[in-house]
């Protein structure tokens, strides 16, 4: 179970940086939900993803039992979840804002988002320690 976990974390991450190198900003954004899945999955496989029994601490002693399941790494792949959801939202808007605004999606077509308009700028703001 482990070795078929192991090559499906690596089968994700090669797919992810795949996407990495694209040029298209969806396959980006894929890519890097991608990667923050196979970092959950990473993390599941070290915290012992074979133990059936449940994460419960008995009240007599107040330890954790012989062979339970790792809590530790569930609640940090259930937080990693919930910021990698909202990461995404966050990127996919900043994705479509790119498109409305610029008409494409393509990196090498968004070299005017990079260019700065010298007479936008006022004089105090191209030298920030200047005073008024």
């Amino acid at each position: 179970m482990e070795t078929l976990l192991a090559i499906t974390i690596g089968v994700i991450f090669s797919a992810s940086v795949y996407l990495f190198l694209s040029r298209d900003l969806p396959r980006i954004l894929l890519g890097f939900i991608l990667l923050g899945a196979g970092t959950n999955l990473a993390i599941l496989l070290v915290g012992r993803i074979g133990s059936l029994k449940p994460a419960l601490i008995d009240t007599a002693d107040g330890m954790l039992g012989a062979g339970a399941a790792n809590p530790l790494p569930q609640a940090l792949i259930l937080t990693a979840i919930v910021i990698g959801f909202g990461l995404a939202a966050f990127a996919l808007m900043l994705a479509l804002q790119t498109w409305r605004r610029f008409g494409t999606l393509e990196a090498e077509d968004l070299t005017e988002a990079e260019r700065i308009d010298p007479p936008t700028l006022s004089s105090d703001e191209s030298h920030p320690g200047a005073k008024a």
